[in-house]
């Protein structure tokens, strides 16, 4: 059997999509090799760097996760000098998180990194292109929120033999 291997630009639209979140996970993960930086973690620093501080119930609701994982992410992040817990000044319960100066400057620089990197994608689209381009990866963007907010596709019932 004789069969065309497509390029990547011919493949179906889902599969270019997700072989971009997988260079870009994998680019993330070499990028954090040798730190005690994580996408999490990092994710994190990204909000305060937005944010300024704020306190872990704050983070929570940011971060759309538990305050439990954002106690668990700050007690990591603080021993390794990447924020601090101040008292807040008007709620005495309260602590404030605020990033240190080495988190500053990793944050720095990862912007710089990310406006070079988002240049160079730029660039990989024709001129004429690019408004066309932005809309379109924002409607999918949009497109995904929207079928994501309203629940994925489960396998469960395939492994377990009652699946269609």
């Amino acid at each position: 059997m004789n069969e065309t291997r497509r390029t990547p630009e011919q493949s179906p639209l889902l599969d270019r999509l997700l072989a971009v979140g997988d260079l870009l996970q994998r680019d993330m993960e070499r990028a954090f090799a040798g730190t005690a930086l994580t996408p999490s973690r990092v994710h994190l620093l990204w909000i305060l760097r937005r944010t300024g501080p704020l306190t872990q119930r704050g983070l929570s609701g940011e971060l759309g996760i538990t305050p439990r994982s954002v106690s668990a992410l700050v007690d990591a992040l603080e021993p390794l000098g990447y924020l601090y817990r101040a008292p807040h000044p008007e709620d005495r319960r309260a602590f404030l998180v605020t990033l240190t100066p080495l988190a500053d400057g990793m944050m720095a620089r990862m912007e710089e990194d990310h406006a070079g990197l988002e240049a160079s994608l730029r660039d990989a689209v024709a001129p004429a292109d690019r408004e066309a381009f932005d809309r379109g990866l924002g409607g999918v963007l949009s497109r995904l929120a929207e079928l994501f907010a309203a629940g994925s596709p489960v396998y469960d019932d395939v492994e377990s033999g009652r699946g269609r």
